[in-house]
This record gives C-alpha cells, sequence and structure tokens, in this order.
C-alpha cells in the first residue's frame, strides 16, 4: 500500500495521460452526441443514458443517480479506490512510474505491469497443459471437471488449467524472458529451503482470478485426487490482496447491474456453474469472510442487495455461522442511504450450487434468491431452530443463542423488534429480554480487517443535526448556490473574474461555501489551472463536491457561460442584501434600542442597503432564454 504523498506534477502527468472517454470506454459503451459523451450509467441501473461525460472539460456526471467528477472520481468509484490508490491505478494503466515523498515508494506501474505478464503466460500455460498434456495426472483433471458439468467450453471461456509441477513453469517462464525474482513476487513461484527454484503449484486443476477489469492477478489451484490443502491460493502480492479481490467479478459486474443483486457462494466451482446456467451475478470470496471491503465493491455494480447462498452440508452451514459474525450498524435503517440489505439462501436437501443447477433451472434459483431472508432474521432463526423449545432449557439456551446475533446492533431500533420477536417465540417477557439486550457485550474480530480497513469501516460521524424541512425560497438559493460553483468550475478564466463573488457570498450550505474556498485556493496557487484539477481539487476537501460542480446543466443553448455566471452571482448577491436587510430590521424590533445611537447606525445601515438593492435589481438583466434560470 502506498505510504507516502504523490506529488502534484505526477497526479496532473497522470491525469493527462487518462483521457477520460478513453477510461470509460474501457467499461461501459459510450455514445457521441455533439460535442460530449454519453453512457448508461456504471454505478446504477438504467437503461436510457444519464452519464455525460464532457471530453474538453474532462468531467462527468451522471443525472441519473448525481454522481461526477473528474477521472480519478471515476475510477475511485468505479473500484473502490482511495484517491492514491486510483493515482496509481490510473498510473500503471499508463505507464507511468510514480515516486512518492515521505513514504516507502510503491511498486512502479512498469513493475506492476510486468507482475500482470508473468500472471497472464502462466494462466496461458497452464490452459494448454489442461488441454493438451498427455499426462494421468492431466486426464485426471479433465475427467474431474467434466463429472462436475464443467468441461466442454467451459475451460476455455474461463481460461482453467492445470499444474503439473516438477519445475515444468519455472522452465517455461525462464524461457520467455522473466526473472526468478520476478516469478517469486507473483507468487506463481517459490524457493525452497536450499534457495531452488520450484513451482508453487503441483498437480492442480488452476482457476486464473481476474481483477474487475478482467486481467489475471492471482491462481486458484484444486488438488487432483487426494492431497491437503484441497485448495491452494497465491499468496498475497502487490497485485492481489484477497480482502479485496471476488472471484469472478470481471464477469458477474455487468449482470449485478442490470439485477441490482449480487450472489456471493463459496468457490470457484461454484460461481463457474451458476453463471454457465444462466445466473450471472455471482461471485465468491477467496478464502476469506465476507469483508467490509468486499461489501463496498459489490456495492458499486449491484444497488439492491447482497445475498449470501449457502451449501446445504455441514460445510456450507458453518459458513452460515461465520457470515453471522459481518452483521453490524450498516444493515440498520439508521444508516440511511449507506444501509446494506444483505440476505441469505441455504440451498435444500444438502445441494451445493453446482449440484443445484445440475437438476434445476436459473429460473428455480432466482426464485430462491428473490425470497432470501434478510441475515438477521435467517440468522436467528437458525439459532432458534437449533434448540427444544418446547422444554425451559431449550427456550433459555435458545434465547441467549438468537439474542446474541443482535449485539452488534444492540442499540438500534431494529435490533430491539428483533429482541421483541425472539421474546415471543421463547415464551419470555419482552422486558426481561430488552433488558439482556442492552446489557450485551458489542463483539470483538480478530484478525480480519488491517488498519486501514477498520477505519474504512468504522461509523461516519454525524454532520450535525438532522436537515430540517426547506421552504421553496431556500431551496431555490441552493439551486442557485449550486449551479455558480458549477460553471465556475467549469470554466476556470471566468472563476478568476468572479473572485470577489466566491469570496463574499454567504453560502447557505457549509459545503458550498467548502467548495468555494477550494476553488479559490486552487485559482490563488494556480490561475492556469483546469476545469478538472479545481473539481478533483474540491473533492479532496469533501467527497460531495463532484457531484454539485459537475451537474451544472442549467445553463441554455443561447446564454454563454459569462452570461450564466453573471445573472447569478447577481441574484446570489440580491439574496444576501436581502438577508442583510431582513436581518437588520429584526433588530430594529428590538423596543430597548430605540433611541440610542446604536438604532440610528441600524436605521442607516438598513437605509443604505435598501438603497443599494434597489441598485442591484435595476442592474439585473435577466439571461436570454433563461430556462430553468
Amino acid at each position: 500500500m502506498p505510504g507516502g504523498r504523490i506529488t502534484d506534477e505526477d497526479i496532473q502527468k497522470v491525469r493527462d495521460a487518462s483521457d477520460i472517454v478513453a477510461v470509460f470506454s474501457e467499461r461501459v459503451p459510450v455514445k457521441q452526441r455533439g460535442r460530449d459523451f454519453w453512457c448508461c450509467c456504471p454505478f446504477h441501473n438504467e437503461k436510457s443514458p444519464s452519464c455525460k461525460i464532457d471530453p474538453a472539460l474532462q468531467l462527468w456526471h451522471c443525472f441519473g443517480c448525481g454522481e461526477g467528477g473528474d477521472v480519478f472520481a471515476f475510477i475511485m468509484k468505479a473500484e473502490d479506490l482511495s484517491f492514491p490508490e486510483a493515482v496509481h491505478r490510473l498510473a500503471e494503466r499508463a505507464h507511468i512510474d510514480i515516486v512518492e515523498v515521505g513514504g516507502k515508494p510503491a511498486a512502479p506501474a512498469s513493475k506492476k505491469a510486468r507482475l500482470k505478464d508473468i500472471c497472464k503466460a502462466t494462466a496461458e500455460f497452464y490452459h494448454l497443459q489442461l488441454m493438451r498434456l498427455k499426462s494421468p495426472e492431466a486426464s485426471a483433471a479433465r475427467e474431474y471437471l467434466s463429472g462436475r458439468d464443467l468441461g466442454g467450453k467451459v475451460p476455455h471461456d474461463w481460461n482453467l488449467g492445470f499444474a503439473p509441477g516438477r519445475g515444468v513453469l519455472t522452465r517455461h517462464l525462464s524461457s520467455k524472458g522473466f526473472k526468478a525474482d520476478e516469478m517469486v513476487e507473483a507468487n506463481v513461484c517459490s524457493r525452497d529451503s536450499q534457495g531452488k527454484l520450484r513451482d508453487r503449484f503441483y498437480n492442480r486443476i488452476m482457476f486464473p482470478i481476474n481483477d474487475v477489469a478482467g486481467d489475471c492477478i492471482a491462481f486458484g489451484g484444486r488438488v487432483v485426487g487426494k492431497g491437503e490443502p484441497k485448495y491452494l491460493n497465491s499468496q498475497e502480492t502487490p497485485l492481489f490482496h484477497k480482502s479485496q479481490v471476488l472471484y469472478g467479478l470481471d464477469k458477474a459486474k455487468v449482470a449485478m447491474a442490470s439485477s441490482g443483486v449480487a450472489i456471493v457462494c463459496e468457490g470457484y466451482t461454484d460461481v463457474i456453474a451458476l453463471h454457465e446456467g444462466g445466473v450471472r451475478n455471482a461471485v465468491a470470496t477467496l478464502g476469506t469472510a465476507l469483508t467490509m471491503r468486499h461489501i463496498r465493491i459489490l456495492g458499486r455494480h449491484a444497488q439492491k442487495k447482497i445475498v449470501y447462498l449457502f451449501d446445504g452440508d455441514a460445510a456450507g452451514q458453518k459458513a452460515a455461522d461465520r457470515a453471522l459474525e459481518f452483521i453490524d450498524s450498516s444493515m440498520t435503517p439508521e444508516a440511511g442511504k449507506t444501509r446494506i440489505e444483505l440476505c441469505a439462501v441455504t440451498l435444500p436437501d444438502n445441494l451445493d450450487p453446482a449440484e443445484y443447477m445440475a437438476s434445476h433451472s436459473a429460473a428455480e434459483l432466482e426464485e430462491l434468491i428473490e425470497h432470501a431472508q434478510p441475515l438477521l432474521k435467517y440468522g436467528i432463526d437458525r439459532r432458534l431452530a437449533a434448540h427444544d423449545l418446547s422444554s425451559a432449557e431449550g427456550r433459555s439456551a435458545a434465547l441467549a443463542s438468537a439474542l446474541s446475533v443482535l449485539a452488534p446492533i444492540k442499540d438500534s431500533l431494529l435490533a430491539k423488534d428483533y429482541a421483541i420477536q425472539i421474546a415471543g417465540r421463547t415464551r419470555a417477557r419482552e422486558e426481561d429480554v430488552l433488558e439482556a439486550l442492552s446489557k450485551l457485550a458489542p463483539p470483538v474480530r480478530y484478525g480480519e480487517a488491517s488498519a486501514e480497513e477498520a477505519a474504512a469501516q468504522a461509523p461516519v460521524p454525524a454532520q450535525g443535526p438532522a436537515r430540517r424541512a426547506l421552504s421553496k425560497t431556500e431551496l431555490n438559493r441552493l439551486r442557485l448556490e449550486r449551479e455558480l460553483l458549477s460553471v465556475l468550475a467549469q470554466n476556470p478564466l471566468i472563476a478568476l473574474a468572479h473572485a470577489d463573488s466566491l469570496a463574499q457570498t454567504k453560502w447557505h450550505d457549509p459545503l458550498h461555501s467548502a467548495i468555494a474556498s477550494s476553488i479559490l485556493d486552487t485559482l490563488t496557487s494556480d490561475p492556469a489551472a483546469s476545469a478538472a484539477v479545481i473539481v478533483s481539487n474540491a473533492a479532496a476537501v469533501d467527497g460531495r463536491a463532484g457531484r454539485v460542480l459537475t451537474a451544472g446543466g442549467s445553463s441554455t443553448e443561447t446564454a454563454s457561460p459569462e452570461e450564466v455566471a453573471r445573472f447569478l452571482a447577481e441574484e446570489l448577491a440580491i439574496g444576501d442584501a436581502e438577508d442583510a436587510i431582513e436581518e437588520l430590521r429584526c433588530q430594529l424590533a428590538n423596543e430597548s434600542l430605540k433611541g440610542t445611537e446604536e438604532y440610528d447606525f441600524l436605521f442607516q445601515a438598513t437605509t443604505a442597503l435598501q438603497k443599494e438593492l434597489l441598485e442591484k435589481r435595476l442592474a439585473h438583466k435577466p439571461v436570454a432564454h433563461e430556462g430553468r434560470l
């Protein structure tokens, strides 16, 4: 993970090398309309394009969901990355090496590209061994896949392979010019106790693991026949972090976006069987429980819900119990827009997904998914079902077990509702159960999250009291503020001309005030700053800024940006004058001030402001064909 600061020069270099239309085109189809490009937004389910890409400004905005920003903002949202990570991702794409200041230098883009080349060459070699190698072990691998209904075109479509071991891969990669240290760092080879290079995988069916863009970054291997471990995954590498990668996401993301649902299962073969059976929104974790990072990634593609699909056997039920450890405040209504709907389904007849798809249709599985239970209810029902509710001892044990599921969210209204349901099913007094709920200690979780991930999972502090319902006048004021900030951010030269407006306007929204300050700071540091830089800097101050500054859209085809900015700045100045006069009038209404010097001063100030307001109104000219303005 990068540990230093990326220089402004490197950020600009990466920005210049990352055309926003090209970056979008790598992920979604785009079509040109006039000078702009349009596409269906990759972040919410839609059939008609509402996402505009402006190649001149290098900005994008979705009029459906409100998201927007520069090319870095797009990559951050598309791949769930921090700003530094997004810069590195685009640097890698453009083959630009970045040197960080004040920290450990990150792996240069050329180095990561080299590791990806090794993984690609390894995957191709393994696939060739599976399809052509004439050995008892390779034949056994092919027979296993055929027996799991994974023969025919499946090995080709999923680039499945076979690892013979015995140094065959090492020699192959060496012949292609790859160095021993590179092979070790990519974790396709390792060194024995004597330092001799050897293949990491031996006598295993190989499943290439791709990143969200479809590039091979790691491998999973299933032993052929008997042996331990049954499954062996790549270790952590500069390319591969298992808590951030989901098997099959590169193939599943489109179906997730269209359905709004993500299905999470246990293994590689489960994912392949589901996709081949017509259920193409399925992924699998890689030997870990589902993490918050996984959830955030899936939430970018599946807007409705995430469904755990558990095997019906004992191993699947153990996995179901582990999933309960993931319950947290993100599942409660109090989480608002950030709420995550996690659901769970257990397949009938002790079947795993591959076995289920062999005897059932995609429609039958989708029916199960449609009626998936919320993970909380699923876990509580499982805990209650594990005890004899006909006896006092069984009910007592069931109560304690089921109630423990609610410990991570014990202070929420949802937990209290479930606690009352538990009380009814265990014949306990509601008051006693609610008291027991309040005394539960929050669970302690070990080992899964890094410090960075733990910070990412921490609840966001409240930004202040809940906003009251706003009047039409106030809503219009806030709209005018957004419009002005947007047009100025997208037209830096006009922003320079309206620097006084940015500094003097009494912004009614703290976000707008922060954005205005950021624009001024950017232009003060670099009067030649581009629109993309202005938006990016503002987004660094507050992540919501990108939405505001790329929305635009209120100016008409006939009105120039200069005219729109002039009109909006005058409108806001008139509003500020009206507010100031109203405030002075409230002070003049104070009976205790009458006859005092302070009253005379306030009266004169009010008179002067009224005259100034009249002059502003007389000078204020509407925009031709002003539309929404």
